[in-house]
C-alpha cells in the first residue's frame, strides 16, 4: 500500500486577479505561499518518496515550500508538462468573471468546467485527461504499486483529470469537481494499482 497526495498549487498571482492562466508561467501570490505552507502541515505526517510536478512554477514552487517544510527536501523531483494545466487558449489572461458576464451562465460553465468542451486554440479537460493518464500510468502508477509514496503538486485541471480517472466520474458528474488553490487528496494505492482509500484534507 502507498499514498499518492494531490495537492493543487496554491493561489497565483492571476487567480488572485480572477484571469485564465492555463500555460503562462505565473508565480504564487503571498496568499498562495501560505497555502503552500498550510497544505504542508497538513500532510506532514504522511510518508513521501518523490515528487512529480508540472513544469509550471507556480505548481513547482508549492511542492517546494511543501517538501522543505517537512524536512524532504532532498527526496526525487520529476518534472514533466503533462501535468501542466489546461491549456485556456483564446482565454488565457482574460478575466473569468468578465466573460462569465458577456456569455452567461450555462454557456460560462460549460467552457470551465465540461468535459469535451475545446476553448479555441485550448484545450478540453478530455485533452488534458489524455496527457494526464498516459502518463499516471506510465511514470507513476508502476511506483505505487512498489510501494513508493508519491507527492503530485499540479493544477486544478490537470488533478480534475487525474481524479476523474481514479475514482471513474463519469463526464457527466465531473464539472461538480472543483479543486480550491492549495486543496489536497490523499489516497492509499494498492499493490495492483487499486483505490483503497481516500481522504480530502
Amino acid at each position: 500500500m502507498a499514498y499518492l497526495i494531490l495537492v493543487r498549487h496554491g493561489e497565483s498571482e492571476w487567480n488572485a486577479k480572477g484571469l485564465w492562466t492555463g500555460l503562462t508561467d505565473i508565480g504564487l501570490s503571498q496568499k498562495g505561499k501560505e497555502e503552500a505552507k498550510q497544505a504542508a502541515q497538513i500532510i506532514k505526517d504522511l510518508p513521501i518518496d518523490e515528487m512529480f510536478t508540472s513544469k509550471l512554477c507556480r505548481a513547482i514552487d508549492t511542492g517546494t515550500i511543501i517538501l522543505d517544510i517537512i524536512g524532504k527536501a532532498g527526496i526525487p523531483i520529476f518534472y514533466d508538462k503533462a501535468l501542466n494545466e489546461r491549456d485556456y487558449g483564446d482565454f488565457t489572461g482574460k478575466n473569468k468573471w468578465e466573460i462569465q458576464q458577456k456569455v452567461g451562465e450555462n454557456k460560462f460553465l460549460q467552457i470551465r468546467r465540461s468535459f469535451d468542451f475545446q476553448i479555441p486554440n485550448g484545450e478540453s479537460l478530455k485533452q488534458v485527461y489524455e496527457r494526464v493518464i498516459p502518463y499516471y500510468k506510465s511514470s507513476i502508477l508502476p511506483k505505487l504499486k512498489s510501494g513508493t509514496n508519491i507527492l503530485i503538486s499540479a493544477h486544478g485541471n490537470s488533478l480534475r483529470a487525474l481524479i476523474k480517472y481514479l475514482e471513474n466520474i463519469s463526464d457527466i458528474d465531473i464539472p461538480k469537481l472543483e479543486l480550491p488553490t492549495g486543496g489536497i487528496y490523499v489516497y492509499q494505492i494498492g499493490q495492483n494499482g487499486e483505490v483503497a482509500n481516500k481522504q480530502i484534507r
